[in-house]
C-alpha cells in the first residue's frame, strides 16, 4: 500500500511513523507513506495556500489551485483508489471503514486546515470524507495519523500475530472482553478460573459472554439493530 498525505504542516504528522508498528510496516516495505508539503505549490513569493472566503466571515480557506496541482502531480504517476479528505463533517471513522481501506493499494489523504478547503476540491477530487469524532481540531494531520494507524495495522504481515487484529474491539460488532496476564493473583485480585483451565471451548464461550456484557454496559448503541 502507498499513502500520500497532503498537508501544510508535514512535521506535525511525521512522528507517528517513526516508532512502533507504523515504523516497522514502513521498514518492512509493506507500506509506503509520503508526506507532501502543500506549500510547494503555494502562490506568489509567500507560497500562499489560503485566502479569505467569499461572502465574508471569520477564518481562512485553503485554495483550490495548490491542491489541484499537487493531486494532478501525484495522479500522473499512479491511479488512486481513494482521495480522502479529513474533515469534522465527514463519515465517522469506524472499524468497517478501516477494514475496507486496508484492502486498497493507493490512497491520498488531504489534511484540512484553517476553515477547511474550497468546496470545489471536495466536489471535483475527493472520493471519501472522514471524521475521527464530533469535535474540531486545528487541522486534519492528527486525524490522518489516526486513520493511517487504524488501516496499516490491518495489512497482512504488519502485526506479527495477525489473529490479534481480528479479535480487536469492533471487529465483530462488540467490545473486546477483559484480558489478564501473570501473575494469576495480585494483592488478592485473581484471574478468572476459566482462563486457567486450559478448556479452550469454554474459554471462547466465556470471552464471548464477557464481550457481550461489556458492550451492553458501555456501548449499548452497538447492539441496536439498524
Amino acid at each position: 500500500m502507498r499513502i500520500d498525505i497532503i498537508t501544510v504542516l508535514p512535521e506535525l504528522i511525521q512522528s507517528p511513523f517513526e516508532a512502533s508498528i507504523l515504523k516497522r510496516a514502513v521498514e518492512k516495505g509493506i507500506v509506503e507513506v509520503h508526506m507532501h508539503d502543500l506549500r510547494r505549490y503555494g502562490l506568489n513569493k509567500y507560497n500562499q495556500v489560503d485566502d479569505y472566503q467569499y461572502g465574508g466571515g471569520a477564518g481562512m480557506v485553503m485554495m483550490i489551485e495548490p491542491i489541484d496541482k499537487m493531486i494532478t502531480e501525484l495522479s500522473a504517476d499512479r491511479k488512486y483508489d481513494e482521495i480522502i479528505y479529513m474533515t469534522p463533517d465527514g463519515e465517522t471513522l469506524n472499524q468497517g471503514i478501516a477494514n475496507q481501506l486496508s484492502l486498497k493499494e493507493n490512497i491520498i489523504i488531504l489534511c484540512g486546515h484553517y476553515k477547511g478547503v474550497d468546496q470545489r476540491v471536495r466536489d471535483l477530487y475527493v472520493t471519501k470524507e472522514i471524521s475521527i469524532g464530533d469535535y474540531v481540531l486545528s487541522g486534519g494531520e492528527l486525524g490522518a495519523a489516526v486513520l493511517c494507524d487504524a488501516v496499516i495495522r490491518l495489512i497482512p504481515n504488519v502485526i506479527s500475530d495477525e489473529t490479534s487484529a481480528l479479535t480487536d474491539s469492533f471487529q465483530d460488532g462488540l467490545l473486546a472482553p477483559p484480558v489478564y496476564t501473570r501473575p494469576a493473583e495480585y494483592k488478592g485480585a485473581k484471574v478468572p478460573e476459566i482462563l486457567l483451565s486450559g478448556n479452550l471451548p469454554k474459554i471462547d464461550e466465556w470471552r464471548e459472554e464477557q464481550a457481550f456484557k461489556r458492550t451492553k454496559e458501555r456501548r449499548p448503541d452497538l447492539l441496536t439493530d439498524d
